[in-house]
């Protein structure tokens, strides 16, 4: 499995307090856990996946994809996964900022 953090990612999570670090990580967790406890989004941003998480009464979301690939060698077939999360923020602006990011 293989875990890829975008720019806009990395500098939210930069900005961050450590509790709020730490529960980040958390939530990074469960979606490499379980990729598919997000929701997946239709149109223009189809093949995005976005979890929602609430810290100190505020909700954020998460937008990533994943991609499965499968090796096989010599009858064993072996799951590999890539990970790829592109923002994390308020809901406030958030599916605009992710949509003029993808673009560019």
């Amino acid at each position: 499995m293989a875990t890829i953090y975008k720019r806009p990612f990395s500098q939210f999570v930069k900005k961050q307090s450590k509790p709020f670090k730490a529960r980040i990580e958390d939530e990074v967790k469960i979606v490499c856990t379980n990729p598919h406890s997000g929701e997946l989004k239709v149109g223009d941003l189809s093949g995005i996946w976005i979890h929602k998480f609430k810290f100190k009464g505020q909700e954020y979301l998460i937008a990533y994809c994943f991609i499965e690939q499968q090796k096989s060698e010599q009858n064993d077939i072996e799951k590999f996964v890539q990970f790829v999360f592109y923002k994390i923020g308020l809901h406030e602006n958030f599916y605009e900022d992710l949509k003029n990011y993808l673009k560019s």
